[in-house]
C-alpha cells in the first residue's frame, strides 16, 4: 500500500516548501507535491500526518566503525597512538560475536536517533571469518538503517590477528558477502583496504581489482597522521597520494578517509583523478590529526562527503554535528567566514555523501529512497523559524529530530527507537561490560 507523509514543509529543491507531502511505494518515493492535491490523488493510500513539522533528507555517515562506540571514553585525551593501543588493541581480542552485533546496535542506534539513515561501516575485525560481518549486517537489519558494508581488507603484522587477512582471504570472504546482499537495497557490500599503512601494496590492488569486479565504489584511510606520511616516504619514496597514484589505484572509485597531510601537488592529483573524501572532522579534532584542507579539495574537485569516524574517536555520531563542525574549523583555520558555507556541508552530509557511495540517498526526489526525518519545527534550537536552513545545520540539537523513516517505514517515533527497545540495547552494554570486568 502507498503511504503519504504530510508536514508543514518538506525540504525539495534546496527550498522549504510548505503543506508538501511524499508518496512512497515499495520503499521508494514516487512523487512529492501539495497534500491537498496528492491526498485527493491518492484517497486510499496510508497517510501520515505530522503538524508542526519539516521533512528534510535522512542524513548519510560516510564513515564509522561501528564496533569502537563500545569503546567511546576509554583512553581519552592521549595521543593518537597510545589511544589506538589502550582502546582499540586492549579490547580487541574481548570482541566476540555478540559484541560485536552489541556494538552495531549502540552505534546505529545513535546514528537513526541523531537522523542518519544511510551508514557507510568500515569494519576489520573479522575474526578470520564472515560471522562478525554478520554480526553487523544482523544489527543494522534489526534496526532499520540502511548499510554500506566496507569490508576491511588488513595485513599488517603489527595489528591484533583479529584485524588480519592474507590477500586470496580478504577477497575471498568480501567477493563472498557482496554477492551475497547483492541485490539488497537495504546492504550494499564494498572493498576497504584499510590504508597504506595497514594495506600492502598487493592487497590495495586486490581492494581495487575486486571494487572494479563488483562495480563499487573502494575505502582507504589515507594520511590521516603525520607517521603515514613519513612511512610511505620511507618505504616507497612517495608521499600517500602520489604512492597511491603509482599503484593504479587512484581514480573515480576511490573514497579516501581524512586525507589530513597532502601537499599542493596531491591535491591537484585526487582531483584530477575524479578521487572522493569522507571527511571527518571531530574525529580529527580529537584524536589532534590535523584540519583537513577542505576548501583546496573542493576547489581541485574532489567529491567530499561528511564521517563521524569511530564512537571512540568523536565522541558522539551526528552528521548535523560534523556539518557543523566541518565549517566552524576551515573558518577559524583559514581566518576566513566565507570559504564554506552551510548549503556546501548540508550538502556534504546528504546528496553528496549519496552520489559517492552510488546510491539514491540523501535527498528527496522522485526515485529516491524513502529515507528521511522530521524535524520539530517549534523546538528552541530550530528558532526563529524564517531562518530554518541556517539553524538546521548550525543550532539544532537532536531533540529537535522527531522522527525518522527508512525505505518508507518509521524507525524513530517521537524521538525514540521504533525497532530495538533502547532499555535493551543500554542493558546489552552493560551486561557485556560487567563480563569484561570479570574476565580482567
Amino acid at each position: 500500500m502507498d503511504r503519504l507523509f504530510a508536514a508543514d514543509y518538506v525540504y525539495v529543491k534546496d527550498t522549504f516548501e510548505p503543506k508538501q507531502a511524499i508518496v512512497v511505494q515499495d520503499g521508494r518515493i514516487k512523487e512529492i507535491g501539495p497534500q491537498d492535491e496528492l491526498m485527493s490523488r491518492y484517497p486510499e493510500a496510508e497517510t501520515v500526518h505530522w503538524p508542526g513539522k519539516a521533512i528534510v533528507p535522512g542524513t548519510v555517515n560516510a564513515h564509522n566503525h561501528s564496533f569502537q562506540s563500545l569503546l567511546r571514553g576509554i583512553a581519552i585525551d592521549k595521543p593518537f597512538l597510545e589511544w589506538r593501543d589502550q582502546a582499540l588493541y586492549r579490547y580487541t581480542p574481548l570482541l566476540d560475536e555478540e559484541a560485536i552485533y552489541t556494538g552495531a546496535l549502540l552505534a546505529f542506534g545513535e546514528m537513526l536517533r541523531y537522523g542518519v539513515t544511510t551508514v557507510s561501516d568500515f569494519f576489520y575485525v573479522h575474526n578470520g571469518g564472515t560471522a562478525h560481518d554478520e554480526a553487523v549486517i544482523r544489527a543494522a537489519n534489526d534496526l532499520g538503517i540502511r548499510l554500506v558494508f566496507a569490508s576491511t581488507m588488513y595485513d599488517w603484522s603489527g595489528a591484533p590477528v583479529a584485524y588480519r587477512e592474507t590477500v586470496d582471504e580478504a577477497v575471498s570472504r568480501t567477493r563472498k558477502l557482496a554477492v551475497k546482499y547483492q541485490g539488497s537495497s537495504m546492504v550494499e557490500v564494498h572493498p576497504a583496504p584499510h590504508s597504506p599503512h595497514a594495506a600492502s601494496p598487493e592487497m590495495i590492488k586486490a581492494g581495487h581489482r575486486l571494487a572494479l569486479e563488483l562495480d563499487t565504489p573502494f575505502h582507504i584511510h589515507v594520511a590521516e597522521e603525520m607517521f603515514e606520511v613519513e612511512e610511505t616516504l620511507r618505504d616507497y619514496g612517495l608521499r600517500p597520494v602520489h604512492y597511491l597514484d603509482s599503484l593504479g589505484v587512484l581514480d573515480e572509485r576511490m573514497i579516501a578517509i581524512h586525507l589530513v597531510w597532502l601537499e599542493d601537488s596531491e591535491i591537484q592529483l585526487l582531483g584530477q583523478r575524479g578521487c572522493s573524501l569522507a571527511y571527518c572532522p571531530s574525529s580529527n579534532m580529537i584524536l589532534a590529526d590535523g584540519i583537513t584542507r577542505i576548501p583546496d579539495l573542493l576547489k581541485s574537485g574532489v567529491k567530499i562527503a561528511l564521517g563521524s569516524d569511530g564512537g571512540c574517536s568523536n565522541n558522539r555520531i551526528s552528521v548535523f554535528e560534523e556539518m557543523r563542525m566541518c565549517s566552524l574549523l576551515q573558518k577559524v583555520a583559514r581566518l576566513d567566514g566565507t570559504c564554506i558555507t552551510a548549503k556546501q556541508v548540508y550538502d556534504m552530509g546528504t546528496k553528496r555523501a549519496g552520489d559517492i557511495l552510488r546510491m539514491p540517498v540523501g535527498t528527496i526526489e522522485a526515485g529516491a529512497y524513502a529515507d528521511f526525518i522530521a524535524l520539530d519545527i517549534n523546538d528552541l534550537s530550530l528558532s526563529p523559524k524564517n531562518e530554518l536552513f541556517a539553524n538546521m545545520v548550525y543550532a539544532m540539537q537532536p531533540n529537535a529530530i522527531s522522527h525518522v523513516v527508512v525505505a518508507g517505514r518509521v524507525v524513530v517515533e517521537e524521538g525514540r527507537i521504533a525497532t530495538v527497545s533502547e532499555q535493551k540495547i543500554v542493558d546489552r552494554v552493560d551486561r557485556l561490560f560487567e563480563q569484561w570486568s570479570r574476565q580482567s
